[in-house]
């Protein structure tokens, strides 16, 4: 196993704190990519993970991606992850729980966490009797995923536009990978402002009764990469854009809510050699932790939603410079981002 410094994904992190607690059978990564623009935020993820390696470079990911989705939507947040290592029945006791909290609390609010995959709002709760340094509690906005779900859609509509000048989405079809909180959330705005819809997700009754619900329709999981649509929406795990998914695409555009779709990194300039605008995950999906840390500045829903409507703006900026200076969104992107955290 390489030393973690040597990882690919590794890139500067400020510290990556491993724990290990005998007693609980806890064992969790906390990741902090910078604190540049304030503490470490971003959620935790419960997984089962075929190797402990898996699970840190995950980490490692997810807290840098936490980096540059905080600076582009513009909050006074670091960035940082953790991962929870599941066992293959997610068992998840209260003991284990209340030990990660504790490894939390340890870093002394240079790390806040919040809901991610695998994290319910009850668990949330139950870190924050352990500790101060958990956001996205009921009182604070709970469940980021209906503010993700409509920064996603704004930036669904901005990406249409840009594509083919069209401010109406009648009859546009949008093909959603995951269709829970966000990807359900982005099915329903998207059906009522007329689009056409093609869902898939792991679950497939819940997809066929989404869509049959909303006037769409439903494919297998391991089908919707292949469907032919105006835009693929990603709204599940990430790494799903590959070499191989990207040449499969039949879309215009990628624009969804997942968390880290490029595999590797390379697949962005894949997207842009085929003509596919790529929205940048970290931007377009902001609209969840904009929410999460509302307590971090103490903004008002108010704040909260002028924050969420600047998205596609933000991603207008990205695809024009992308236009005029050849370099892909996501290039263009991170570089604005490790301007902001001082890399």
């Amino acid at each position: 196993m390489a030393a973690i410094w040597d990882l690919p994904d590794f890139d500067s992190h400020e510290a990556v704190h491993v724990f290990d607690d005998l007693a609980t059978g806890l064992k969790a990564v906390i990741a902090v990519h910078s604190t540049h623009l304030g503490p470490a935020a971003g959620g935790t993820r419960f997984w089962h993970y075929g190797n402990s390696q898996a699970a840190i470079t995950d980490a490692l990911r997810l807290s840098r991606g936490m980096s540059y989705k905080n600076a582009m939507a513009g909050l006074s947040a670091g960035g940082g992850k953790a991962v929870i290592l599941a066992d293959s029945q997610h068992t998840k006791p209260q003991d284990m729980l209340n030990a990660f909290a504790r490894a939390v609390d340890s870093l002394g609010g240079q790390y806040i966490t919040a809901q991610d995959v695998g994290m319910s709002e009850a668990d949330m709760v139950s870190l924050s009797k352990v500790t101060p340094h958990v956001a996205g509690l009921p009182d604070q906005g709970g469940d980021p995923g209906p503010y993700t779900a409509r920064g996603v859609f704004l930036g669904v509509q901005a990406a249409v536009k840009h594509v083919s000048g069209a401010d109406d989405m009648t009859g546009v079809h949008v093909a959603i990978q995951g269709v829970g909180s966000v990807g359900g959330g982005l099915a329903r705005y998207l059906a009522a402002q007329g689009a056409k819809l093609t869902l898939a997700d792991v679950d497939a009754q819940r997809a066929a009764d989404l869509a049959a619900e909303l006037g769409g329709s439903s494919v297998p999981a391991d089908a919707i990469m292949g469907v032919e649509a105006d835009i693929f929406s990603p709204c599940a795990l990430g790494a799903i854009l590959t070499e191989a998914s990207v040449a499969a695409l039949k879309v215009r555009a990628v624009a969804g809510g997942a968390n880290n779709q490029l595999a590797t990194g390379p697949e962005g300039q894949m997207l842009a050699d085929r003509g596919i605008l790529y929205a940048p995950d970290y931007v377009i999906n902001a609209g969840g932790i904009i929410n999460v840390l509302r307590h971090v500045e103490n903004a008002d829903d108010a704040e909260i939603n002028r924050r969420i409507d600047a998205i596609p703006g933000r991603l207008s900026a990205i695809w024009a410079q992308s236009d005029s200076t050849g370099m892909t969104p996501a290039e263009v992107a991170d570089n604005m981002a490790q301007k902001l955290i001082g890399r």
